[in-house]
């Protein structure tokens, strides 16, 4: 079997998984994922470079940790997300 030459659609039913759909030209449905990304790229990939796989595993790992528990948000209004979900829970 030739990857290359495979659809998208191939690919993921040889592996049996199940491609994920949402509405047809909705922006929102990605903007979960895309602002992630945006900020995964700015904070992290612009400004380090990596030898190994292994070091960017690590800093990878580190950069989710930091963003979920640790880093302010305004949204959350200046809470982090830890602290904003344990905020919300007391209430």
């Amino acid at each position: 079997f030739q990857y290359q030459h495979a659809s998208w659609r191939a690919l993921l039913a040889d592996a049996c998984l199940t491609q994920s759909m949402s509405r047809r030209a909705n922006c929102l449905d990605n903007s979960i994922a895309e602002n992630f990304f945006g900020h995964l790229k700015e904070e992290l990939f612009h400004h380090t470079s990596f030898d190994t796989v292994e070091e960017f595993t690590v800093a990878l790992h580190e950069y989710i940790d930091w963003y979920n528990t640790t880093r302010i948000s305004t949204t959350l209004k200046g809470l982090s997300p830890v602290e904003y979900r344990a905020q919300a829970l007391a209430a």
